[in-house]
């Protein structure tokens, strides 16, 4: 039986990011089979190019090409050579005109040359994804895009690059769809972003960095915070007590089994210590994720974790 929507799916674009290694990819991708799941035309969004979705759904490599990988539920890696080339053909209107531009070196060497153009022609492509009116020809209307976004330090200046060119270029076209772009980001009624977390100190740490930078520097709504990888808590103190005589046994295999008991307690118990100051030191509300025990994440753990988000 289908659940209310998550508040934070609401939205028509959330940026997923957080310290690297911490599972955003993996959250992006679970949150998408979430929305799906919930009747949402969702696409999610990959923009370093690590095909996380075509490994977790079995797929071809998704590319830059919208390819639906499920029920309600697209994918798309945007490549920032592919995004300039679209930027191009939907301002000039001349064949000929945008053909001597994509022969020219100098238009190729000005667009390396130029610092922060890469992220703001992706960010332009996600623009283009989320409205309701697509630009290109036969483009799908979606729901939620959601964006796996780069890790904290990249994200940050990522989600800053349209401010910058806007400040950069006072007037142009270019100024104007930057200043658009800008707007779209901050907008809290249609944008927003979710920070993925471990249960560690450093990851805490980074978290409560990045809400701050998040919602004062670049003034981003912080919609949730996920606190991910969680052990079960399958040992309370009072059952390690119960089972401490397995860890005096002169049989080798119940001191183990005492020994790992001991071990899965103390990390629970060190993990919900990592959760409680992550709750004193952020004002977004949290929500949990489960470990996965397996060596790699599967579509089934992925939808395992779409239920949880739930």
């Amino acid at each position: 039986m289908n659940v209310l929507i998550l508040d934070y799916l609401e939205k028509r674009l959330v940026f997923v990011t957080g310290k690297g290694g911490v599972g955003k990819s993996t959250v992006a991708i679970a949150m998408g089979i979430r929305a799906a799941m919930e009747g949402k035309r969702t696409i999610v969004v990959e923009v370093a190019s690590t095909e996380n979705t075509s490994r977790i759904f079995k797929q071809e490599e998704v590319g830059y090409r919208e390819l639906e990988v499920t029920n309600d539920l697209w994918a798309i890696s945007i490549d920032p050579d592919d995004s300039m080339r679209e930027y191009v053909l939907l301002q000039l209107k001349v064949k000929a005109m945008r053909d001597l531009l994509f022969r020219s070196r100098m238009f190729t060497y000005l667009a390396d040359a130029t610092p922060g153009l890469n992220e703001l022609v992706t960010i332009g492509k996600i623009w283009e994804l989320a409205q309701p009116d697509r630009k290109i020809r036969h483009g799908r209307r979606y729901d939620l895009v959601i964006v796996d976004s780069p890790a904290t330090g990249h994200g940050i200046s990522f989600l800053q690059t349209p401010r910058t060119f806007a400040n950069i270029a006072r007037v142009g076209p270019m100024h104007s769809q930057a200043r658009e772009l800008e707007e779209m980001i901050c907008n809290h009624n249609l944008t927003g972003s979710v920070i993925v977390s471990l249960p560690e100190e450093m990851p805490v740490n980074e978290t409560a960095g990045l809400e701050a930078k998040l919602t004062g520097d670049i003034g981003v709504s912080v919609d949730r915070v996920i606190m991910n990888a969680l052990y079960p808590d399958r040992f309370p103190k009072k059952d390690i007590k119960a089972l401490g005589a397995l860890g005096e046994s002169s049989n080798h295999e119940l001191r183990s089994v005492y020994r790992a008991a001991l071990s899965q307690s103390r990390r629970s118990a060190a993990q919900q210590e990592q959760l409680t100051r992550l709750k004193e030191m952020v004002s977004t509300p949290i929500s949990t994720l489960p470990f996965i025990f397996e060596p790699e994440v599967t579509l089934k753990a992925a939808r395992q974790l779409a239920e949880e988000l739930a």
